[in-house]
């Protein structure tokens, strides 16, 4: 017996649709920023605020990416898609990483070439426009802090913005640093301090979207004590082809073969308890449960063992 439910219109942690408006506003305020720092970066001959205006721009270019991926989430599953397109999320994050990652990279490279020629910079310029930065980046972090704490997608908005306000403050006390030491080798040490900073926060969210894009078992979920529950709950006397994966950066899946012992219960109450379960202890709710016999999971085992057969539940 096969049993497949989605309890996500009571208990999913939606997006608001507000969210929206949110990331048009973010990208058009930091669009503006970018060209306007990049125009007086190239005035004030500044290579950290030029840097910044690049990191700004990717961020940009994220927001975007970011906001495609949660309209792709809401459109419908069909024949063709029957999951929708939800992995959208996923793939969202991934590539934002590794462009800010390449980027970071680029800008290193620059910072070094920056040290074998000595360049004067016009430190006031650089002062104002990272104030403005700093404003700016912290208002469209705020933006997004409610949903980075139930989406990898949105967290990776929110964190690149919180990111940029601590490197814009950072631009801020090294010119004027510069400014009283005229320690113009400062301007490519700061660039490559924020390309630390961001390859630091840009990291975890890398390798997160990458585990997830090949169905790594989401990092909240503890596999071990979803497998505990599972088999403590009352009639079950073994469970197989357990499967956790990430529907999207916001929801998660699970498949799983549950064993049921002589005594057990009705099936369809043994269904109940067990979704329950998984969506009280380990919020779960897109769930797909087999229920079997031990004799049929054995009959499964036996030929998986002797034919390699595609039985279902093959593997115990």
């Amino acid at each position: 017996m096969s049993h497949d439910h989605d309890h996500d219109h009571a208990h999913h942690h939606p997006i608001p649709t507000n969210f929206d408006r949110r990331f048009a506003f973010g990208m058009a305020i930091n669009l503006i920023f970018v060209l306007i720092e990049a125009f007086y970066g190239w005035q004030a001959n500044s290579l950290a605020l030029l840097a910044d205006a690049g990191h700004n721009l990717g961020d940009v270019a994220g927001l975007a990416l970011a906001w495609a991926a949660l309209a792709a989430g809401r459109i419908r599953a069909d024949d063709r898609h029957t999951y929708g397109w939800q992995r959208g999320s996923i793939l969202a994050s991934f590539i934002n990483a590794a462009v800010l990652l390449l980027l970071m990279g680029g800008l290193a490279v620059e910072a070094m070439q920056r040290f074998t020629v000595v360049t004067e910079v016009h430190e006031w310029p650089v002062i104002v426009v990272a104030t403005i930065g700093i404003v700016i980046n912290s208002a469209t972090a705020w933006l997004f802090l409610a949903g980075s704490k139930h989406d990898l997608n949105i967290r990776g908005a929110f964190l690149h913005m919180a990111a940029d306000a601590l490197v814009s403050l950072g631009v801020v006390i090294g010119a004027f640093v510069i400014m009283g030491t005229g320690w113009f080798w400062l301007d490519p040490v700061i660039s490559l301090l924020i390309a630390a900073v961001v390859v630091w926060g840009t990291w975890s969210l890398f390798r997160q979207s990458l585990h997830l894009l090949f169905d790594g078992v989401p990092k909240e979920i503890d596999l071990v004590s979803v497998r505990k529950h599972l088999l403590a709950l009352p009639g079950v006397a073994g469970l197989h082809d357990l499967h956790v994966w990430a529907l999207s950066t916001s929801r998660n899946g699970l498949t799983a073969h549950l064993v049921l012992a002589p005594d057990a219960a009705a099936p369809d109450q043994l269904l109940a308890q067990a979704e329950h379960l998984l969506h009280e202890e380990f919020n779960i709710n897109h769930v797909t449960i087999q229920i079997e016999t031990a004799t049929y999971a054995a009959h499964c085992a036996l030929a998986y063992t002797h034919e390699n057969s595609a039985c279902p539940g093959a593997m115990v």
